[in-house]
């Protein structure tokens, strides 16, 4: 009986862990409020009040109903890896670090920010250093800093 007490536990421990991710809403919204859609058709666009969804621990806006109907449909599909934060930081230095939202990649389906500021932009040295390797890291770094 104990058992199954602490495996209910666990799976309840495990989902609630997974549904939780630690997104990066400056300004209120996930991506500073981007329509997270929109990155999808190559044209980033500011969402706008009409059209927000919540997901998990995420406010999300979107440039029209269409977008607003699109991520409902399969979310998962278009919530930004790392949870909106650099790639390239969370790759190499475990580290959140806020983006420029019209700095990105859609890399295997999957959309990845990156910081552009102060003469230093990330996706360069995303793409410069062996992307497949900085997101094998940068997934590992996820794991950890979302559990922590």
């Amino acid at each position: 009986m104990k058992n199954l007490i602490a495996l209910v536990f666990f799976i309840f421990g495990q989902t609630m862990i997974a549904q939780n991710i630690d997104f990066n809403t400056k300004k209120g919204f996930v991506i500073e409020g981007f329509d997270v859609v929109s990155y999808f058709n190559n044209a980033p666009k500011k969402g706008n009040d009409d059209y927000v969804s919540k997901y998990k621990s995420g406010k999300f806006k979107f440039s029209s109903q269409d977008n607003l109907d699109t991520f409902n449909e399969n979310p998962e599909k278009y919530v930004p890896a790392y949870g909106g934060y650099c790639a390239y930081a969370i790759a190499v230095k475990g580290d959140k670090v806020s983006v420029d939202p019209e700095t990105y990649e859609i890399r295997d389906g999957k959309l990845y920010l990156f910081y552009n500021s102060w003469g230093i932009n990330t996706l360069k040295s995303w793409l410069d250093e062996y992307p497949d390797s900085l997101k094998e890291k940068a997934d590992i770094n996820w794991k950890r800093i979302n559990q922590g």
